[in-house]
This record gives C-alpha cells, structure tokens and sequence, in this order.
C-alpha cells in the first residue's frame, strides 16, 4: 500500500526538535530554491539563523521564475524574470545573505530538466558551488511536493550530494497542501524540526519582498500566482522542517 500524504504530514509534525548547530554541525547551508519565495516559505528561518551564526549561507534560485503570470503583458516574461531576481537579491539580504553568495541558474520556469545535457550543466554549476562551500549542507525541495521545477530541483540536489559528498537535506513547501488521502512514493522516515521564533519577522519581511508574488504589483493577469493568507497559513508553522534523505 503506498504511503499517504496524511501520514507524511503526520510524521513530520512529530519530528523531533533541533538546533541550527545539530542540523548543520558547523557546515555552511546552501539553499537550492526552484523559484524565488521558495527560500524564504521553506528555509527563511534557517538562512537567517545561518547567517547570524556566521556560517555564510548561499542560495542558488534554480529557474527564472518567469512562468508565474504568463498572460500578462506589463510583465512579459524577459521583464518579469529580471523583476524577480531584484526581489530575490532584496529577500536574500534581508536573510543576512550577501550579494556574492546569492546565485541563478535561470532555468525555465515550470519545465526544469530532470535529465539530458541541461540537467546536467545545471549539476554542475551547483556542484561547484557546493564545493566552494564545503562543508556544506544541500538543501532542497521535498520529492513529493506536487510541483515539476521542485522535483527536478530536488533530484538535481540528490546528484550533486553524491557527486561532492556533502549532506543533502529535505524541505517541504507545496507538499503540505497535499490531500491526505493523496498517495506518494515515499514516507519521510526522519528529519527535523528547527523552531521559527527568533526569526519570524524577518522570515515575514524576505517573503514579502517577493512582491511579485505576494501582492497586486502585476494586476493585468487575473490567473497569475499570487500567495495569499490562507495558502500561507499552510505552509507556514512555528517551525520549520526538514527531512533526512536515504
């Protein structure tokens, strides 16, 4: 019987707490976030207690972001990619991440490769990235959130921590919005949960510089993505939570 979403959810609400120094043991985290807001949802609270730890997190921002209000025509995708990686940059800082170590891939929003020549250029500007960082915690996408750039960037992680070596970690973000009766491949059999508290103001203020996403900025596609409370609410708790990879 395959494993559920409830279950998952279940067992990761159970897990244990956690300090920034046993998750990380000193290494230096860095975030492999699919699109720009996907830092601040799943890793806000981590990046920033990173950073004031002097641990020097980096945050690599996997695609262009450019698919999340595709009918509009004020922000036409060339505009909109740019748009997003100003407001990733402002996001970062107020993290505590220097510009430096703030990186893009600029894949293509919702069709990231997960094989082939692409996937594998993007393996490597990442491994490379981790190398300099080592050590390095990997931080990525859960595999059963429902969303194909989390996927690939979450098998992208997987590829580079067995090509460097370094520890490669779990982050849920769309996965908590799953029904409970949805099946998925695999049960998170461990991880942990590293509490918000110190950080959730700022966690609030890197959300929210992600204007794009967060507000009315782009009002000319009434089908673009736009993260409200309620969806928020979801996401979000008084911890933050990652998980363990076999």
């Amino acid at each position: 019987m395959m494993p559920t979403a409830g279950a998952a959810h279940a067992a990761m609400r159970g897990f244990p707490l956690t300090s920034l120094q046993a998750l990380l043991g000193g290494a230096a985290p860095v975030v492999l976030a699919p699109h720009a807001d996907d830092e601040a949802i799943g890793c806000g609270a981590l990046i920033a207690a990173s950073a004031g730890a002097g641990l020097r997190p980096r945050i690599v921002f996997i695609t262009d972001g450019a698919g999340s209000h595709p009918a509009s025509r004020s922000f036409a995708r060339p505009r909109l990619a740019e748009l997003r990686e100003r407001e990733a940059v402002c996001a970062a800082a107020i993290l505590g991440v220097d510009f430096n170590d703030v990186s893009f891939l600029r894949q293509p929003d919702t069709a990231t490769p997960t094989k082939g020549p692409a996937f594998d250029a993007a393996v490597a500007a990442l491994a490379e990235i981790v190398a300099k960082a080592s050590p390095a915690v990997i931080f990525a996408p859960w595999a059963a959130d429902p969303h194909c750039d989390h996927l690939a960037t979450h098998l992208m992680a997987r590829k580079v921590a067995s090509l460097t070596g370094q520890r490669h970690l779990s982050y849920p973000v769309w996965g908590w919005t799953l029904d409970a009766n949805h099946s998925i491949d695999t049960h998170p059999d461990a991880g942990w949960r590293l509490p918000v508290a110190p950080y959730i103001e700022q966690r609030q203020a890197a959300l929210a510089a992600h204007r794009s996403q967060t507000t009315a900025l782009i009002d000319d596609d009434p089908g673009g993505f736009r993260l409200d409370a309620a969806t928020l609410a979801r996401l979000w708790s008084d911890h933050e939570t990652f998980l363990a990879n076999p």
